[in-house]
């Protein structure tokens, strides 16, 4: 369906945003569209000695506040589209946060499920083959995104500096610590949705100890989230997550409370959670839709883009308050004006999980100084950034009236215009 592409949902918020903001007609069009696009073919060969052709993007939306940045997707459905939308919502990501970068997004086509460690990494450095020239500390950062790990990370390094003949740390993040990443890289972009959410509750007069929450997705992110909530006082009802074996989704319920720490040693490195395990323990196992349906206080999307459609909002429980957007894009336009008006606190995609880019800056100053930070200093720092990205967002909306989603538009895009102005660009 035309209305689900993503990138025209990204073109299609930004409009609002443009048009609210009164920007002239040649700054919109820019804005509109990547700076820069490639498109590859990555030649690998497989295990059994034939040779497969893999496609690889790397799009660059905006890099005027800084060197573009965005994480890198495997996933056998990737589009160009959804590579465009994601390196824009970066653009916005890393301008809402206010922290000196642009954004960038990229991805392979393929399914690491069946590729083998080997194969993974043959993929990783002919991407790197294909694109070196193009990225770098001080054009445009990679990280790890949807089915990308520090591992993966680690090989694109290499290749790098082996191209390049020098050490370039900072060309990448999401690195493994010891080899140039940050304490707490693996739990900020999860950590930062709760810290965003906390002070959405403090704002509603909401006791975090009182509220219940749904999760959909069990990956990294969601994995952090739900932890850092339940350690707040919080509890998480339900979970759902993607199964590779029966190739469908399953919600996983306890009305009591999930356990984080359970379902992360029973859950493997692409989100699966162990059906059989979770059932011994007393977790009903239900439809993958089921998530959203909870009489919960809060709904924390953390999967996939265009969940929240004009055909599923209307089972968000009526006892919702706020919708954290932990994934990149889970709501359509259509939904988020029945969220308005049912008064449905959102908060917003690339404000939300801004923890993880955040995070990835941190390390690139980190690998810059050559000196890096304990856990404690970089959730700290975290925790700063997020809070007052939030409140700047809040107290926008509430003096305008207008949806936090709206004004999370309106002090990203106006900085980034307020840059390209500035360098002289329009």
């Amino acid at each position: 369906m035309a209305e689900l592409n993503p990138f025209k949902i990204a073109q299609k918020e930004l409009d609002e945003a443009a048009e609210y903001l009164k920007l002239d007609a040649g700054t919109h069009e820019m804005l509109r569209w990547p700076m820069r696009e490639f498109h590859f073919t990555i030649p690998i060969k497989m295990d059994n000695g034939s040779i497969k052709v893999f496609k690889g993007f790397r799009v660059q939306h905006n890099d005027a506040r800084g060197p573009a940045k965005g994480g890198i997707r495997f996933h056998p459905k990737e589009t160009i589209d959804t590579i465009r939308a994601l390196a824009a919502l970066m653009t916005w990501k890393t301008a809402v946060v206010d922290i000196p970068l642009g954004g960038s997004k990229g991805g392979i086509i393929c399914d690491p499920h069946e590729l083998s460690d080997r194969e993974q990494e043959q993929l990783c450095r002919g991407w790197v083959r294909q694109i070196f020239k193009n990225i770098g500390p001080v054009q445009d950062v990679p990280a790890p995104d949807v089915m990308t790990n520090p591992q993966h990370m680690i090989w694109m390094l290499d290749e790098y500096e082996t191209l390049m003949g020098g050490k370039y740390p900072g060309v990448i993040t999401g690195k493994p610590v010891g080899m140039g990443g940050s304490n707490g890289r693996t739990e900020a972009t999860g950590y930062g949705v709760i810290f965003t959410l906390r002070e959405a509750l403090k704002t509603l007069d909401m006791e975090i100890k009182k509220t219940s929450a749904s999760i959909q997705g069990f990956g990294n992110v969601a994995q952090y989230a739900a932890e850092l909530f339940v350690k707040y006082g919080g509890k998480v009802v339900a979970a759902s997550c993607w199964d590779d074996k029966d190739k469908t989704v399953y919600t996983y319920r306890r009305l009591k409370g999930i356990d984080p720490e359970f379902l992360q040693s029973i859950t493997d490195k692409y989100g699966t959670i162990n059906k059989d395990k979770a059932s011994k323990e007393g977790y009903e196992v239900l439809g993958g839709d089921k998530w959203i349906e909870q009489e919960v206080d809060i709904l924390i999307p953390a999967a996939i883009e265009n969940q929240i459609t004009k055909e599923t909002v209307g089972k968000i429980h009526p006892k919702v308050k706020i919708l954290a957007e932990a994934a990149n894009g889970p709501t359509t336009p259509e939904a988020d004006k029945v969220l308005f008006g049912r008064e449905i606190y959102v908060i917003p995609d690339f404000l939300c999980n801004a923890g993880g880019v955040t995070c990835s800056y941190f390390e690139q100053v980190q690998n810059n100084m050559n000196y890096y930070w304990n856990r404690e200093e970089v959730f700290s720092k975290l925790d700063h950034v997020m809070t007052n990205a939030f409140h700047s967002v809040d107290k926008k909306a509430r003096e305008e009236s207008i949806p936090n989603r709206l004004t999370a538009y309106l002090l990203s895009v106006q900085r980034v215009v307020d840059a390209m102005k500035l360098r002289g660009w329009v």
